[in-house]
């Protein structure tokens, strides 16, 4: 019981330290946004990914560090945004160092570099809660995926007078649709993502 306790402890220090620090967002109407291009900004986003355990008792979470996208916003059209995230895969951590290692050769980095999404379309409520549709290029497969998201509000930047957008969102995947079949025996087929991220207008 001891142990169990400390790893959830572990777990929840790892997750705090790991945590974006976002602006305080002014108003949450999308079209009080400022019209522009933005850009992600990498020390107040994050990617998780949830891998449940064969059985589904748990779900190991493991994080990406290294983040890029940009936008062009419209407030009168909002809604035809078109956004685009790349992700390092070489930039996965987890609490243990070797499972991390192992999911890294799963992803093939030296031959698949860059897991990219690429937005087609978002079906939303004045609020900006819906669903982000797009292409997603994992393990050199594209295939479309739809994301839960929410518009979190926009504010001030704390470092300047440019604005920042946040949002955050879940999705699933496959992997198998992606060509990564490995550790079939201990981990399940889909993948959790959970994401929170900011953009600075520029």
């Amino acid at each position: 019981m001891l142990r169990r306790a400390s790893a959830f402890l572990i777990l929840g220090l790892w997750l705090m330290a790991t945590s974006p620090i976002t602006a305080q967002p002014t108003n949450r109407d999308p079209t009080r946004a400022s019209a522009g291009n933005y850009v992600l900004e990498p020390g107040s986003s994050s990617l998780l990914i949830r891998i449940p355990l064969m059985g589904g008792l748990s779900r190991y979470a493991m994080r990406f560090n290294t983040l890029s996208g940009d936008f062009t916003y419209d407030p009168a059209s909002w809604r035809n945004t078109e956004v685009e995230i790349t992700v390092d895969p070489r930039s996965i951590v987890a609490r243990d160092s070797a499972f991390s290692r192992a999911v890294l050769g799963y992803f093939e980095p030296d031959k698949y570099p860059v897991i990219r999404f690429r937005s087609t379309s978002l079906a939303a409520d004045t609020e900006g809660r819906g669903q982000l549709t797009g292409d997603l290029t994992f393990h050199g497969v594209t295939r479309s995926v739809v994301l839960d998201v929410a518009f979190k509000g926009v504010g001030a930047d704390p470092a300047g007078a440019s604005e920042r957008m946040a949002f955050s969102g879940t999705g699933r995947i496959r992997r198998s649709e992606f060509g990564v079949t490995a550790a079939r025996l201990f981990a399940d087929d889909q993948i959790d993502l959970v994401f929170d991220v900011e953009f600075v207008r520029k």
